[in-house]
């Protein structure tokens, strides 16, 4: 699949099938995350694989009560180790490239399950402290999203999308491109 219509098909999946995801695709989807690239390299994510039901559903009812979630076979719990990012970059890399990083990598992961027709959500919407009991986070940690993962059974329409004349400008903002 080409790059540029695998950005444009993939779609947020919030109903999979009752089928297990092979291991060798999660560890694909892992590795495509810590392919990311990352602010001085400093690669400061984490990924907690959880596959347990009951912990599926504790993680579904901290976000929001969002109970969907509980039908993907897999949830990947991505960590920003804060610490790092701050030792390297102070307050900036605390409140913005530890998060940055994080979300490159999320991207590739989400890429990278579309392209083993997996389907997968990013759920940004939870109770952090939670979450962070759930499985375990340490304290020089935080958790920056949920992404389910599974065998997709649905097929979501198209979005639609502001035009690219509306949000893309030549030199200066809001000077338009024709």
């Amino acid at each position: 699949m080409e790059l540029l219509e695998s950005i444009k098909k993939r779609r947020s999946i919030k109903k999979y099938l009752d089928l297990e995801v092979p291991t060798e695709k999660i560890g694909m989807v892992i590795d495509a995350g810590a392919s990311a690239p990352s602010s001085g390299n400093i690669q400061n994510w984490r990924f907690v694989i959880v596959k347990d039901k009951e912990s599926r559903k504790r993680l579904a009812n901290a976000a929001l009560k969002q109970y969907w979630m509980e039908a993907a076979p897999v949830h990947i719990v991505v960590c920003a180790v804060i610490d790092t990012a701050k030792q390297f970059y102070g307050l900036r890399g605390e409140k913005l490239y530890a998060i940055q990083n994080c979300s490159a990598a999320i991207q590739n992961m989400i890429l990278m399950a579309h392209s083993l027709e997996l389907g997968a959500c990013w759920v940004r919407s939870f109770d952090e402290e939670n979450v962070r009991r759930i499985v375990a986070i340490t304290e020089n940690s935080r958790p920056q999203a949920i992404i389910t993962l599974g065998i997709p059974d649905e097929k979501p329409p198209e979005p639609s999308r502001i035009p690219l004349t509306h949000i893309a400008f030549l030199e200066k903002y809001n000077n338009k491109i024709e």
